[in-house]
């Protein structure tokens, strides 16, 4: 019989890799996620248009900023740019439902969701394995919730999001193709916290 397609994340095979970090520094890869790269003018109606359809305020324009919301997050990626996560609505209609707003007034939106993958590091060491390879101030009080910082972990270009106050929990973004990667980094960085066999 015929396997059926199943939407995998690109850390599918990696799980029992993963699954042998101990607690203090655990890894995961997170659910697939829609997401749509955001391109507006954030004081115009342009953005005033892209904020109702998100059913926020307004656009975050504080760089390296996060607007979490219940299901939907809004990160500043640039000036004139967000990187928008969604739980209840898929890429396409995310990205249906900006453009029908936003592309008169000279906005884009764009499913970028099988660009990236979201992956959980969760520990009291997760701070202790990201500062081996980050060269970002890590400290809660300089990047604690609310903050997504566009950094290099390793070698790989990601979106570092802190979703504790005490540096114990963080949502890494990094592109698809780069996963693998970023894996074994993150294994190889936390084996000195010790491994389940």
């Amino acid at each position: 019989m015929a396997e059926t397609l199943t939407r995998r994340g690109p850390l599918h095979s990696w799980q029992p890799r993963l699954a042998c970090l101990p607690e203090t520094a655990s890894v995961s890869e997170e659910p697939l996620i829609a997401m749509v790269d955001l391109w507006a003018d954030p004081a115009g109606l342009c953005g005033t248009a892209a904020a109702t359809v998100l059913g926020i305020d307004c656009l975050p324009t504080t760089p390296s900023t996060l607007l979490a919301g219940p299901s939907l997050d809004v990160i500043w990626a640039g000036p004139q740019e967000w990187l928008v996560m969604s739980t209840d609505r898929t890429g396409e209609q995310l990205e249906t439902q900006l453009r029908a707003v936003i592309t008169e007034l000279g906005g884009a939106a764009v499913d970028v969701s099988a660009q990236r993958t979201a992956v959980r590091l969760r520990g009291e060491h997760a701070r202790d394995v990201l500062a081996k390879g980050c060269s970002l101030d890590l400290h809660p009080r300089v990047l604690g919730p609310g903050a997504a910082a566009q950094t290099v972990l390793g070698l790989a270009a990601v979106v570092l999001i802190p979703l504790s106050d005490n540096g114990t929990d963080y949502r890494i973004l990094v592109r698809s193709t780069f996963a693998g990667y970023l894996a074994d980094w993150l294994i190889d960085a936390a084996a000195e916290y010790g491994a389940v066999q």
